[in-house]
């Protein structure tokens, strides 16, 4: 059994927890908090996903937490800003790690890390749902129908519940620079990954953003952006906000025909339409609950449970590339295009 400590309480976590429920092999015994009611109040949440299970204790101190040789792993969901710090600090603790998206805000860190993961014989991965979502094979699956690909539009856009608090002058995490908020390091990386995992790395990228929550005190976070990714036979669009909402599909346009993806984080309908033919439509048979992050969670219980922490290289190159082609977009706000 991995014993498994949350750090972070967040409504993220609150989901992971849920999905390590369900999983076997693994399980929640310790909740990370610096304050220490915090984190015995969210363990009694905790708690009443998994009545079965034992309650997870609090912690309120990190490194006594790493250390104790009372857990095998950590999942970091802390603001983005800190994650490489708590990676670094499991590392040399000797702790698994699964560390919400994005792992870190650089491509350049997270070779570091993941190469002194490596070194320790961690396992790190990145916990980010669209790499272990059936919907995404299935999309690979359906390509080959489409022909030479042309264009790919993928989009995620959510107005923000918090966004009235970061007009009336609240700081909220998410639109914190302080904090690397943001919204391409939240919604943007919905829309990065699946273009990455598809089609590998584009040739260059030309990029625009909102800037928004500026005050005198801060410079303000991008809370919506567009990106085009060019290929050497097409270019993809990427947009995502979380300052306005969009009813709008994602797409992959080819020669043969189009595939309408109704959700890029969780593909669930996708819609085969044939040039000169009928659409065909194809609903995913999801079996159980259909819980967003137990795919990721069992990717890692087998990867700790195979013991070698080179088998997660594809998946830490999946997460490298995804944060490079971040990386560009954002020295692409400057103006002009950015090769990688």
């Amino acid at each position: 059994m991995i014993r498994l400590a949350t750090i972070g309480t967040s409504s993220i976590t609150r989901t992971l927890s849920r999905d390590v429920a369900g999983v076997a092999g693994i399980q929640v015994t310790h909740v990370f908090s610096r304050d220490l009611e915090r984190a015995a109040a969210f363990a009694a949440e905790i708690a009443e996903l998994a009545p079965d299970a034992a309650a997870p204790q609090a912690a309120g101190d990190l490194d006594a937490l790493l250390h104790s040789g009372d857990i095998d792993a950590v999942y970091i969901a802390s603001p983005n800003s800190v994650h490489a710090e708590q990676v670094r600090a499991a590392i040399r603790a000797g702790v698994h790690i699964l560390v919400e998206k994005p792992a870190v805000t650089t491509a350049a860190e997270w070779r570091e890390l993941a190469a002194a993961a490596r070194a320790a014989g961690v396992v790190m991965i990145e916990g980010i749902r669209t790499a272990y979502d059936p919907g995404l094979q299935a999309v690979r699956e359906l390509l080959p129908q489409l022909g030479t690909v042309r264009r790919v539009s993928f989009r995620y856009e959510s107005l923000s519940s918090r966004y009235d608090k970061v007009l009336a002058g609240e700081r909220v995490n998410m639109f914190d620079p302080e904090l690397a908020g943001g919204v391409l390091f939240d919604l943007g990386c919905y829309t990065a990954h699946p273009l990455i995992a598809l089609f590998g790395l584009p040739r260059e990228v030309r990029s625009s953003h909102v800037q928004v929550a500026v005050r005198d005190d801060s410079p303000g976070v991008d809370g919506a952006g567009v990106a085009i990714a060019s290929y050497d036979d097409f270019d993809a669009d990427l947009s995502y906000s979380k300052i306005t909402t969009s009813s709008q599909f994602s797409e992959i346009r080819g020669e043969r025909g189009t595939l309408v993806i109704d959700h890029i984080a969780s593909p669930r309908v996708l819609t085969l339409q044939p040039a000169g033919g009928d659409e065909v439509v194809h609903e995913l048979p999801i079996d159980g609950p259909q819980h967003a992050l137990t795919g990721e969670v069992e990717r890692f219980v087998a990867l700790v449970g195979g013991g070698d922490a080179a088998a997660a290289e594809p998946d830490q190159l999946a997460t490298e590339q995804t944060l490079r082609l971040l990386d560009a977009i954002r020295a692409g706000w400057g103006g002009g295009a950015v090769a990688l």
